[in-house]
């Protein structure tokens, strides 16, 4: 009998070949993000020391907001008879929801990727502290991942479901938002940016825990 885990792993793959395909992230809302960050520069104009001081700010705005987008359109592959195959296959609803969170962040952590270098075009802020990027990246995707996977899986089915996700996304996620600009900043300035990084994987350890815990009873209330 195939496990849970393996499962999961199916489903990871298949949602990144439809992604693949598809490629609305690379191609639709990738330079949409970039061209978010760019009205900010064309706003404030050529004061270069104020955008350096915007531009990691601005950066995690973005990809919460444009995130979102990534992260809850899987749900309207969610169809009745697409649920109704999945069941009848054998998977269990919480491989489903992991293994659409697992491909939704690697969705997300090609994004953040994408956007870094119109961040630096746009803005040129200063390096310092982004040695820290590789962790803070990947964590960060896989937080905004689990929380708008779940609150896909929550919303479902309900009318209003394309306003509700955010709605219940956005304040979940306001401390990824949070630590993952702190962490850079409090690197830049020579401070211990440890807290900031431990409050990013707290964030992303309890909406992992949460999609996971709650994949039954969102599958039971469809």
């Amino acid at each position: 009998m195939t496990t849970p885990l393996r499962q999961a792993r199916a489903v990871a793959r298949t949602e990144l070949r439809i992604e693949g395909r598809a490629g609305e992230t690379l191609w639709v809302i990738a330079p949409f993000g970039a061209v978010a960050l760019l009205l900010v520069p064309l706003a404030v104009g050529a004061d270069r020391p104020m955008l350096a001081q915007l531009g990691l700010g601005m950066y995690w705005v973005v990809v919460l907001l444009f995130g979102l987008l990534v992260t809850l359109r899987q749900s309207t592959t969610d169809s009745p008879e697409h649920l109704g195959m999945l069941r009848l296959v054998g998977v269990v609803p919480t491989a489903r929801l992991a293994g659409r969170a697992a491909a939704t962040t690697v969705a997300l952590l090609a994004f953040e990727m994408l956007l870094l270098p119109a961040l630096v075009v746009f803005y040129q802020p200063p390096m310092r502290g982004w040695a820290w990027l590789p962790a803070v990246l990947p964590v960060t995707a896989a937080g905004l991942a689990a929380l708008g996977t779940l609150a896909g899986a929550v919303v479902r089915g309900l009318a209003g479901r394309g306003t509700l996700g955010p709605l219940l996304v956005c304040p979940l996620a306001l401390p990824l938002l949070l630590g993952a600009t702190e962490v850079i900043k409090t690197a830049a300035y020579g401070r211990n940016p440890w807290p900031w990084l431990l409050l990013l994987v707290t964030t992303t350890a309890i909406g992992w825990l949460g999609l996971l815990l709650s994949a039954n009873a969102c599958e039971e209330n469809t």
